[in-house]
Protein backbone atom coordinates (compact mmCIF):
# COMPACT_ATOMS: atom_id res chain seq x y z
CA UNK A 1 0.00 0.00 0.00
CA UNK A 2 1.30 3.32 -1.01
CA UNK A 3 2.39 5.49 2.69
CA UNK A 4 0.23 8.52 1.21
CA UNK A 5 -3.05 6.51 1.53
CA UNK A 6 -2.16 5.14 4.59
CA UNK A 7 -2.94 7.87 7.14
CA UNK A 8 -6.31 9.52 6.47
CA UNK A 9 -6.46 12.18 9.65
CA UNK A 10 -5.65 12.62 13.21
CA UNK A 11 -8.23 12.72 15.10
CA UNK A 12 -8.95 15.48 18.10
CA UNK A 13 -10.84 14.46 20.85
CA UNK A 14 -10.72 14.65 24.80
CA UNK A 15 -10.05 11.30 25.03
CA UNK A 16 -6.98 12.13 22.38
CA UNK A 17 -5.91 14.51 24.38
CA UNK A 18 -5.67 13.33 27.70
CA UNK A 19 -3.82 10.65 26.37
CA UNK A 20 -1.21 13.09 24.45
CA UNK A 21 -0.34 14.81 27.83
CA UNK A 22 0.15 11.89 30.15
CA UNK A 23 1.34 8.90 27.58
CA UNK A 24 2.30 10.72 24.46
CA UNK A 25 -0.44 8.14 22.41
CA UNK A 26 -1.82 9.76 19.38
CA UNK A 27 -4.66 8.80 17.34
CA UNK A 28 -4.96 8.17 13.74
CA UNK A 29 -7.90 7.12 11.17
CA UNK A 30 -5.97 5.06 9.05
CA UNK A 31 -6.91 2.76 5.97
CA UNK A 32 -9.19 -0.41 6.67
CA UNK A 33 -6.45 -2.39 4.83
CA UNK A 34 -3.58 -1.11 6.57
CA UNK A 35 -1.28 -3.06 8.66
CA UNK A 36 0.91 -2.20 11.59
CA UNK A 37 4.12 -1.74 9.67
CA UNK A 38 2.57 -0.10 7.17
CA UNK A 39 0.91 2.61 9.78
CA UNK A 40 4.57 2.64 11.44
CA UNK A 41 6.23 3.44 8.31
CA UNK A 42 4.16 6.11 7.34
CA UNK A 43 4.17 8.33 10.79
CA UNK A 44 7.93 7.78 10.99
CA UNK A 45 8.30 9.48 7.05
CA UNK A 46 5.47 12.27 7.50
CA UNK A 47 6.01 13.78 11.03
CA UNK A 48 9.90 12.44 11.46
CA UNK A 49 9.43 10.38 14.87
CA UNK A 50 9.97 7.88 16.25
CA UNK A 51 7.16 5.16 17.00
CA UNK A 52 7.58 3.17 19.81
CA UNK A 53 4.04 1.19 19.40
CA UNK A 54 0.93 0.93 17.56
CA UNK A 55 -2.22 -0.40 18.50
CA UNK A 56 -5.10 -0.59 15.89
CA UNK A 57 -8.81 -1.12 16.02
CA UNK A 58 -11.74 -1.27 14.53
CA UNK A 59 -14.63 1.19 14.34
CA UNK A 60 -17.87 -0.27 14.00
CA UNK A 61 -20.49 2.24 11.86
CA UNK A 62 -23.52 2.91 13.87
CA UNK A 63 -26.70 1.90 12.72
CA UNK A 64 -28.56 6.43 11.56
CA UNK A 65 -32.33 6.25 11.06
CA UNK A 66 -34.06 8.94 8.82
CA UNK A 67 -37.76 8.23 8.77
CA UNK A 68 -38.71 5.03 7.98
CA UNK A 69 -35.45 4.01 6.56
CA UNK A 70 -32.58 2.83 8.40
CA UNK A 71 -29.06 3.25 7.27
CA UNK A 72 -25.24 2.44 8.38
CA UNK A 73 -22.18 4.91 8.80
CA UNK A 74 -19.57 3.16 7.27
CA UNK A 75 -17.00 1.04 9.89
CA UNK A 76 -13.39 2.51 9.90
CA UNK A 77 -10.19 1.95 11.52
CA UNK A 78 -8.25 3.79 14.43
CA UNK A 79 -4.63 3.51 15.29
CA UNK A 80 -3.11 4.71 18.47
CA UNK A 81 0.44 5.28 18.49
CA UNK A 82 2.45 5.61 21.01
CA UNK A 83 5.70 7.97 20.19
CA UNK A 84 9.07 7.63 22.09
CA UNK A 85 9.86 10.06 24.46
CA UNK A 86 11.19 13.67 23.44
CA UNK A 87 9.14 13.13 20.31
CA UNK A 88 5.63 14.85 19.25
CA UNK A 89 3.83 15.67 16.42
CA UNK A 90 3.38 19.80 16.30
CA UNK A 91 0.47 19.28 13.94
CA UNK A 92 -1.57 17.96 16.83
CA UNK A 93 -0.18 20.39 19.47
CA UNK A 94 -1.67 23.58 19.39
CA UNK A 95 -5.30 21.67 19.19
Amino acid sequence: MELNKVVKRILVTEKSTAARDASNKYFFEVDRKANKVEITNAIEKFFKVKVVEVRVMHVLGKKKRMGRTIGQKSSWKKAVVTLAAGNSIEFAEGV
